[in-house]
């Protein structure tokens, strides 16, 4: 979870030095990236866990 957290804030960050700073739009894009990986695949983990709890 810790590690989720870090790599979201970090593509927040990078989205804002992004948009604030002339000419790094590729940081911005780079963020976009980062955020949407980040989130499918805690996503994927996140499913997989609890498809392995047993059904009672």
């Amino acid at each position: 979870m810790a590690l989720f957290l870090f790599l979201v804030l970090v593509a927040v960050v990078l989205g804002i030095i992004g948009v604030a700073a002339e000419g790094l739009f590729y940081l911005l894009i780079i963020g976009i990236v980062l955020l949407v990986v980040t989130v499918a695949s805690f996503g994927v983990h996140w499913s997989r866990r609890s498809a392995r709890r047993p059904l009672r």
